[in-house]
């Protein structure tokens, strides 16, 4: 996980975004890698390049349900003027033992079957009368209802090329290929395919699991009742849903009220399931800001390289801040600032990255773009932060949502971008092209 504590500075250090961002990827360290069953697997990274051990389709089979036959056999063959051969049994997905198709012969073979020996190509069942002799039908009855199908005469009204509706052996891929290669994110249809050549294991990197926890006595559950003076806890709700987004396994802990020490002994009790702990709320300079007094001396404060330091980035919304790691296994922890603008725009600039680094992935980052700024009035930044504000990208082009304030929460919940405001400019006029971070 990390192998060393952050790096420390003065109190009155200004830390930039790339500081602190490149301090938390050097620190953080991708989870080793473990073997897991394939359901299990899906949302992990993979570790090594997987091969193709036998060919798929592993045999040349039907891709329709038809009649295997002879070329020679249908050639010609009109609905004036039908080839006529006889049907020696059937041939289905999973058969093992296979007829032998002879001249004037014929198998009805269904979708998905191995092509028998002596045919070759399908002819569907619709361009035959089925065997009833009543002229094109649309589907073969079932063999249950109708077992004399299998046998007797069937009418093929239209002729087959070689190899029509045969699917052949390794077109898919074959034996030997790379199926999938080291770094993949396993989805369904990846796991469809370790599936499809037989695996029933794959080695990943394991999903982190990530701990979110909100501070503050003046949180409330949602669906409680709300007293004076008291707010929904929507902070701990937004970070693990954006923990999962990010590919994580997360868990969501109620609101720890203002106390160092029932916070410390939560967050100790938490470290047995957390590769990373992440807490919003209590990292600024208010008299009940606890979390940096609880986090100075939870776990083993004295193993090599363990601590939290608190910072000050130059940056708008989300100025403190704190990283480090804590306990014995040196667990990683983001503190995030506890308005909840600041609180989601920090994890989307610095937790994100942590956890897409744990699961051992090249690209841990949002895909950033250029987009020309749609607006009625310049946009003001303050000088010397580099200001994150919500807007919506269409079409090249951005549009602020909402103001500056970090608690507006309506706002970014109809962004799907962050503009980002350099700290050397000041005014943004509209109609400037602004660097835009993607978030959907």
């Amino acid at each position: 996980m990390s192998s060393a504590a952050p790096r420390t500075a003065g109190p009155d250090h200004l830390w930039s975004v790339d500081e602190h961002l490149e301090d938390i990827l050097a620190t953080v360290r991708p989870l080793e890698p473990i073997e897991l069953q394939l359901l299990d697997a899906q949302g992990c990274v993979l570790v090594e390049d997987v091969t193709v051990p036998v060919s798929l389709p592993p045999f040349d089979n039907s891709s329709m349900d038809g009649y295997a036959v002879r070329v020679a056999d249908v050639a010609g063959a009109s609905e004036e003027y039908p080839a006529v051969l006889e049907v020696i049994g059937d041939v289905a997905a999973g058969q093992a033992a296979l007829l032998h198709v002879g001249p004037g012969q014929t198998a009805r073979i269904m979708t998905g079957a191995p092509l028998p020996p002596g045919a070759e190509t399908v002819v569907p069942v619709e361009w035959t009368d089925g065997g009833l002799g009543e002229g094109p039908v649309t589907a073969m009855r079932a063999r249950a209802l109708a077992p004399q199908g299998a046998e007797g005469h069937v009418h093929v009204y239209r002729p087959a090329e070689a190899r029509a509706h045969v699917r052949a052996k390794g077109s898919d891929v074959k034996a030997g290929d790379r199926a999938l290669e080291a770094g993949t994110v396993l989805g369904p249809p990846q796991i469809a395919l370790l599936a499809a050549i037989g695996r029933a294991t794959v080695r990943v990197r394991p999903r982190p699991r990530v701990v979110i926890m909100s501070t503050g006595s003046e949180l409330v559950q949602p669906g409680e009742a709300l007293g004076s003076g008291e707010i929904y806890d929507s902070n701990s709700f937004a970070l693990t849903a954006a923990a999962r987004d990010a590919g994580a396994i997360s868990y969501r802990v109620g609101a720890v009220a203002d106390d160092a020490e029932t916070l410390r002994s939560t967050i100790e009790d938490q470290l047995v399931r957390a590769d990373l702990m992440v807490t919003t709320g209590g990292v600024s300079v208010g008299a009940y800001d606890v979390v940096k007094e609880a986090l100075s001396y939870v776990g083993d404060e004295d193993e090599a390289g363990s601590g939290i330091d608190f910072r000050k980035l130059a940056m708008q919304p989300g100025k403190p801040q704190g990283f480090g790691s804590i306990g014995p296994d040196h667990t990683p922890l983001l503190a995030l600032p506890g308005n909840p603008v600041s609180s989601y725009v920090s994890f989307e600039l610095f937790v994100r990255p942590a956890i897409r680094t744990l699961m051992g992935l090249d690209d841990v980052h949002r895909p950033r773009t250029r987009a020309k700024l749609t607006a009625d009035k310049a946009l003001t930044s303050p000088k010397g932060r580099r200001q994150f504000l919500r807007g919506m990208y269409a079409d090249g082009a951005v549009t602020l949502v909402g103001g500056a304030g970090s608690h507006l929460v309506a706002a970014l919940a109809h962004a799907d971008a962050l503009i980002v405001v350099p700290e050397d400019v000041e005014s943004v006029e509209p109609g400037t092209e602004v660097e835009v971070v993607l978030l959907g």
